[in-house]
């Protein structure tokens, strides 16, 4: 058994692996991944509600629109009212196109309407109450490999040992908090991996031809490997990168829990089982643990796979949240 750990968030990750056009003409609705990430996210309430946020992630935006949307909230209705304030937009321009729903339409216009949904709920045990503190993090770029949405679950031993780490890189860093220093050490290595991707490739290439070189090369996993080699403690890590790579990636010692589960339509990543059962009716075997130090990693085309990005550690899973903070409807914590 882990000693008692004091951050045990939710998190919820949807990534649409069809056009957007085919929920719309399968479903006749827009709301499809919407209305799951609310299913996901509402039925993980018990891991916190004193601060709610939900980020969308939009794959092929134009230039000139954002490619990236953020709503956050705090105080015990900070889900009701994340949730409220994306329909009041998110209705008010369906309706006007019920009866001749375009995703090339919505998406441009609706903050909401994308392709990869990231939700967190914030169990706040310790730290201040505020907005800053409220997951997704977005770090923002203009160019899209630099650009980081991160949420996560985790309680680190060595935050102040982390934030030198920074300093010492170079940085100046503006804020001390946890979320913010983790998104800035993940920053750091996946800015240095652009940036040799760049140099290499600068003299026989430029423009977009060069970013989608760029794109094509980039390893997520050595970012994580780098980024996550001094983190001492738990986490679930989830992060979409601008362009549209994403990953969900578990602590060497397998403290923290997270699942995920694929079909055709979707793939799906939560800090529970049951959530995902309800949200896609899914069997309970179709939904996979993520192994201690390996992460899910989705490729923009919306492929996936499951590695290593470190070397596992005694597994040390934290019983206090495996039990405290999920339900019976789980077979195996039931069994336990």
């Amino acid at each position: 058994m882990s000693d008692f750990l004091t951050h045990e968030c939710g998190i919820a990750f949807i990534r649409l692996r069809r056009p957007l056009q085919y929920y719309l003409d399968v479903y006749h609705t827009p709301d499809f991944a919407l209305s799951r990430l609310y299913t996901l996210m509402h039925r993980q309430r018990n891991r916190g509600q004193d601060g709610v946020g939900v980020a969308c992630v939009k794959l092929d935006a134009k230039h000139g629109g954002s490619y990236t949307n953020r709503k956050v909230a705090i105080g015990r209705e900070a889900f009701a009212e994340v949730f409220e304030q994306i329909l009041h937009t998110h209705q008010g321009l369906h309706a006007q196109s019920r009866h001749n729903l375009k995703a090339d339409t919505l998406k441009r216009h609706d903050p909401f309407v994308g392709e990869l949904l990231l939700g967190h709920l914030r169990y706040g045990t310790h730290g201040s109450l505020d907005l800053a503190r409220c997951h997704p993090f977005v770090r923002e770029n203009n160019w899209r490999t630099r650009h980081l949405v991160l949420a996560g679950n985790f309680n680190l031993a060595n935050h102040e040992e982390l934030f030198q780490q920074l300093i010492g890189f170079g940085q100046h860093p503006c804020d001390k908090t946890d979320g913010v220093t983790v998104m800035e050490k993940i920053g750091y290595f996946l800015d240095d991996e652009v940036q040799k991707l760049y140099d290499d490739a600068k003299a026989h290439m430029k423009g977009a031809a060069l970013s989608h070189h760029i794109e094509s090369k980039l390893s997520i996993p050595q970012v994580l490997a780098n980024a996550c080699r001094r983190l001492d403690g738990g986490y679930v890590l989830a992060g979409i990168l601008g362009y549209g790579a994403a990953f969900i990636a578990r602590d060497p010692t397998g403290i923290r829990p997270v699942y995920y589960y694929v079909n055709d339509e979707v793939i799906v990543a939560t800090s529970e089982r049951p959530p995902i059962q309800v949200a896609f009716g899914a069997a309970w075997k179709e939904i996979i643990e993520i192994p201690p130090a390996h992460a899910l990693f989705i490729s923009p085309t919306g492929e996936y796979d499951v590695q290593a990005f470190m070397d596992p550690y005694t597994r040390r899973s934290c019983s206090f949240e495996r039990i405290y903070f999920s339900r019976a409807s789980d077979p195996q914590i039931y069994q336990e």
